[in-house]
């Protein structure tokens, strides 16, 4: 069981906690429960919220002590450092090799903790300027939707935490149990972290230029060799148009896009099938098995091989809960 601990501060934003709760926190009938959830504060009673409620905590911050993964779920206001307490029990729970993550303004309470200098991170973008101003030994990015280094993982804000607790979901327990998780959450399929945090507004022509068929289209042809020519070909658009589309409604490109449902569509199979290889890499339309394993090794740090020897397929939707997961790449866009 992975035991997650929530660190939640006055005035909470019950948004981003709810965001860690619903991913990590809930029971669901059709998956064997991995996680455990719990929340802690600094001193254990009411905490107030932001949304004008209190809610009540009987933990405090020995709990840090006990989990496999942190989550600060925000931290307001922004120029309140934590306590020393506070820095002391996040730099312990790193250092004996728990996941620390932070959801929007919590990065300011990982920074104070120094757990982000001299690495990439990211944060809601209307605090970007005040975080890389206060800490000029992280390198920030304020576009982004996550960044994980594997030990240490900061989001941006609202919805962007549910995509990296989904992602966390799905490399600790493969893709297919991560799908019935956002399944039951009726979310949409994964966002890679890379993906821009927000879109320009769309142009009134563009309102009913909607690339859901096309997604739809093009997830169904997988094992096609598609080309971003083939995309634009069946939208009825230029080339140059569509890449316009995907980064203004997806916040990538298409080439990335496709690659990105390749290499998810590889993930399912290595973990629900014993198909070799090159017959995964030529169903998900990578042609072969040096080409999946230069793709898989850039995405998620890891080879189809050892990431299938991880994610067995087996009782509990594939997954053997005393298998290490791969450590994944830091999910940050490409520049």
């Amino acid at each position: 069981m992975h035991r997650v601990a929530t660190l939640v501060h006055a005035p909470q934003s019950t948004f981003e906690l709810a965001c860690a709760a619903e991913v990590f926190g809930i029971e669901r009938r059709e998956l064997p429960t991995r996680y455990s959830f719990g929340v802690c504060t600094e001193n254990p009673g009411p905490v107030a919220t932001r949304a004008g409620y209190d809610i009540l905590v009987t933990d405090g911050l020995d709990a840090l002590d006990r989990a496999d993964t942190v989550i600060v779920p925000g931290w307001l206001p922004t120029d309140e450092p934590p306590s020393p307490a506070v820095v002391r029990a996040l730099r312990r729970a790193h250092e004996r090799g728990a996941r620390v993550v932070s959801i929007c303004s919590g990065a300011f309470a990982l920074a104070h903790a120094g757990l982000l200098d001299g690495r990439s991170a990211t944060t809601h973008w209307a605090l970007a300027d005040e975080f890389a101003a206060r800490f000029p030994a992280v390198s920030l990015d304020p576009d982004v939707l996550y960044v994980d280094h594997g030990d240490v993982a900061t989001s941006a804000g609202a919805g962007a935490a549910i995509d990296l607790c989904l992602h966390l979901v799905r490399a600790d327990q493969g893709a297919e149990y991560a799908a019935h998780v956002s399944r039951n959450m009726v979310m949409p399929p994964h966002r890679e972290g890379g993906q821009l945090q927000y879109a320009a507004p769309p142009h009134p022509s563009q309102v009913d230029g909607s690339l859901a068929p096309l997604v739809e289209w093009a997830t169904g042809r997988l094992d096609e060799p598609l080309t971003v020519e083939d995309l634009a070909a069946h939208a009825g658009c230029s080339a140059r148009t569509l890449a316009r589309r995907f980064t203004e409604q997806l916040g990538t490109s298409p080439g990335r896009w496709l690659l990105a449902q390749r290499v998810i569509a590889a993930r399912e199979l290595l973990e629900s099938s014993e198909l070799p290889v090159d017959t995964v890499a030529r169903r998900v339309g990578l042609s072969s098995a040096t080409n999946l394993r230069r793709r898989f090794l850039y995405a998620l740090g890891t080879t189809p091989g050892a990431y299938r020897r991880t994610f067995r397929a087996g009782p509990g939707y594939g997954v053997s809960p005393c298998s290490p997961p791969p450590v994944p790449r830091s999910s940050t866009r490409a520049r």
